[in-house]
């Protein structure tokens, strides 16, 4: 059985990549903390540019040999609040589950962590060859396209909100290199002229806790207070003179 790894080897899959490899390298970057996991397709390294101290793999058993520890996506054996960063590419797709997958991204995230999602675009050249196949074609045209609509809607109601997204990949799905940079024109046209039709997308979306707000110090009212309580001069009678706190 062929797995979304090994559609990686091919024209298609390495030209899909290329582009989600350096989205990703781009954006880890910036993200701080202590541990970041990566969700699936545990063969490629997209948190290769992070700098947190632990970086993990999570993967199933059988198809994701690669990975750092092993789990179902959607029962983590990680506790609640203790990741900063989670990167899920393209698992929601081919999941049975995935608005559970996302709970549990959202449990296991510290308040103000980060999580960013690969997915397919179903309005794309891309997500017209999957309606095309219907369920029953190869990888990866049996997946599930989730609309970047639809998943901030899941996101929104699990707390998150939604910073950015990059959309790329705009040549059609033809399946050689030689048509594949044939149609590579289209990239550059399609991020100035329609950059919402991109074949894939990269969510980038940060965990919000209502009623959290960081407490600093008051140093307005700390000045204020001390010169309520510095010495004040009063003259008596007799034109003498004494202090008063």
């Amino acid at each position: 059985m062929t797995t979304f790894g090994d559609w990686l080897e091919t024209p298609r899959g390495r030209y899909l990549l290329a582009w989600e490899q350096r989205q990703f390298d781009c954006l880890v970057a910036d993200i701080f903390g202590f541990h970041a996991l990566q969700l699936g397709l545990c063969s490629v390294d997209l948190l290769r540019a992070n700098r947190m101290s632990c970086r993990l793999h999570c993967g199933s058993v059988v198809t994701e040999p690669d990975s750092t520890l092993f789990a179902a996506a959607d029962e983590l054996p990680f506790a609640t609040q203790s990741v900063d960063l989670v990167v899920l590419p393209h698992v929601l797709e081919f999941a049975a589950h995935p608005h559970q997958i996302l709970r549990e991204v959202e449990r296991i995230l510290v308040p103000e962590g980060h999580v960013l999602i690969a997915g397919f675009n179903p309005f794309s050249l891309w997500g017209v060859r999957r309606a095309l196949a219907g369920n029953l074609g190869e990888m990866p045209w049996q997946g599930q396209y989730l609309s970047l609509r639809r998943l901030k809607d899941w996101l929104s109601l699990l707390g998150f909100e939604s910073r950015s997204v990059a959309q790329g990949c705009f040549a059609p799905p033809v399946a050689s290199d030689v048509w594949l940079r044939r149609w590579s024109f289209m990239d550059a046209m399609g991020e100035r002229f329609w950059s919402v039709g991109g074949s894939t997308y990269i969510l980038q979306a940060v965990k919000r806790v209502q009623g959290m707000r960081l407490i600093t110090p008051n140093w307005r009212e700390a000045q204020r207070r001390q010169k309520a309580m510095a010495p004040v001069a009063q003259q008596t009678s007799g034109n003498q003179w004494k202090q008063h706190r």
